[in-house]
């Protein structure tokens, strides 16, 4: 069967190219042959180690609005031309691409460039190279000036060089500028002084920058991406409070409206974000009473962390806190003091979740029927149920969960703290936080995981902005 190898080039550059293998009929082990990348498959220049990338380019780099971008990269090519590199760059409204031009630093081999980002989004680059024909002949032809040599068939050969600069351009100052310059570099009965003087003009140096178009164009082998987020994506103070404990009458259990006055302090305090618990409906089955006693009193209201009971699950409001209008007033009041709201997004349910009756399969289901709740032993938590994320229905389950967060984000939520994100699968976060970024790239996801470093490190390359930390202060 027909197979693919693979050509290290260097880190860089791989060239595929098919093998075949063929069987003796003895039965002994088949022989394999490779075929040479094709020559003109092979680049002219190699463009190497481009920074800033994280993991190869598996992952985006992070950078908030307003930041520059430094790039940098290894660009080698045999002999002595002169090379010349730009980064080419788009944000995520752009239809065509940017450029920004490289310098080389010859004391470290290194090219280096950078470009500011100016909106939320995933933004693109990478880095290009080429052959600088004109400023080689340039450079080369100072030196034969200045060495005295003749020079005759060298303006010829610049001749021709701004001439092939000249046969892409239609009209324009620059045009006029270099049709001047061909006929008196090709012009032998003009003085020596007065063509080599055109060859040497910054002017013409200036016009052959900017309408050169490269013959051996070389780009990275990799588009590399960026992420910019708000600034609050970076940093951001953030405020807790249990809105159903903010009522001013003792007993009584807190509202939405109750929750006025935490605001206004907290933004008087300074602060940026207002931060709430599970603000939904709370399972009445296996409710945990005071101090996580198994049995609840005929008042106690239970962990807000047991999600779901016949009023609704993760898309609906605790009706002790109000109604769903009653919660667009207070994030439209939380906005007016310059605050915003930022919602628990804990995915597991209460026994009485609708989830429960509607998809069982999304749940972890014992041998004699029953579903399984939550542990860490030796903690039990009868009032909850994990989700099983790799139940057979997990499109159907993933994709509940993705419509959880862009319900709240219809009700201008741009901030979730995502509870154990560690305890759920990598690839469910990848995939939900890419989904919401394309719909609402302003959005900002909060890891609250307590766990070890690495961990910690791949949830933020899957998309997580900020995370728990256990250097508090």
């Amino acid at each position: 069967m027909p197979a693919s190898a693979f050509f290290l080039a260097s880190d860089d550059y791989l060239v595929a190219t098919n093998k075949s293998a063929s069987r003796k009929k003895s039965g002994a082990r088949a022989a394999t042959a490779s075929e040479a990348p094709s020559r003109g498959d092979l680049p002219h220049l190699a463009v190497e180690c481009v920074t800033p990338e994280v993991d190869g380019g598996r992952y985006p780099v992070k950078r908030v609005v307003g930041d520059v971008v430094q790039v940098g990269a290894d660009i080698i090519k045999e002999g002595h031309d002169l090379m010349a590199a730009r980064v080419r760059y788009r944000g995520p409204a752009d239809s065509d691409w940017r450029h920004s031009p490289l310098t080389f630093d010859f004391e470290v081999d290194r090219w280096s460039g950078e470009f500011a980002v100016d909106s939320v989004g995933t933004w693109t680059f990478t880095v290009e190279a080429w052959t600088d024909r004109f400023r080689t002949w340039r450079g080369e032809l100072e030196k034969k000036v200045g060495a005295g040599q003749d020079v005759h068939s060298e303006l010829l050969e610049g001749a021709e060089l701004v001439n092939r600069a000249l046969g892409r351009m239609r009209f324009g100052q620059s045009r006029t500028a270099l049709q001047r310059a061909v006929m008196i570099l090709r012009d032998q009965h003009s003085s020596m002084d007065e063509r080599v003087a055109v060859a040497l003009d910054r002017e013409l140096l200036g016009h052959m920058d900017e309408h050169w178009v490269p013959d051996d164009l070389t780009t990275f082998r990799h588009e590399l991406k960026v992420r910019v987020d708000r600034e609050r994506g970076r940093f951001a103070s953030w405020y807790e409070f249990f809105p159903r404990s903010t009522s001013l009458e003792p007993g009584k259990h807190g509202t939405f409206r109750d929750s006025e006055w935490m605001l206004e302090r907290a933004a008087d305090l300074g602060f940026d974000v207002i931060y709430l618990p599970p603000i939904h409906p709370i399972g009445v089955s296996a409710r945990k009473g005071r101090n996580n006693t198994l049995v609840a009193g005929p008042d106690d209201p239970g962990s807000p962390w047991a999600i779901g009971n016949e009023d609704g699950g993760h898309d609906a409001v605790d009706p002790r806190l109000g109604t769903i209008d009653d919660f667009d007033w207070f994030v439209k009041r939380a906005n007016e003091l310059e605050l915003e709201i930022a919602l628990d997004y804990a995915l597991q349910c209460s026994p009485d979740h609708p989830w429960l009756k509607e998809h069982p399969e999304w749940f972890f289901v014992r041998p004699d029927g029953t579903i399984k709740y939550a542990e860490n032993p030796p903690k039990k938590y009868q009032d909850i149920y994990p989700i099983n994320f790799w139940s057979e229905d997990r499109e159907g389950l993933w994709n509940a969960c993705r419509d959880v967060l862009l319900h709240w984000v219809d009700h201008g939520v741009r901030s979730f703290r995502v509870d154990n994100p560690h305890t759920k699968p990598f690839a469910f976060w990848e995939w939900v936080i890419a989904e919401v970024h394309q719909r609402h790239p302003d959005v900002i996801f909060f890891s609250e995981a307590f766990t070890r470093p690495k961990r910690l490190k791949l949830l933020a390359k899957l998309g997580f902005q900020q995370s728990y930390t256990y250097f508090t202060w």
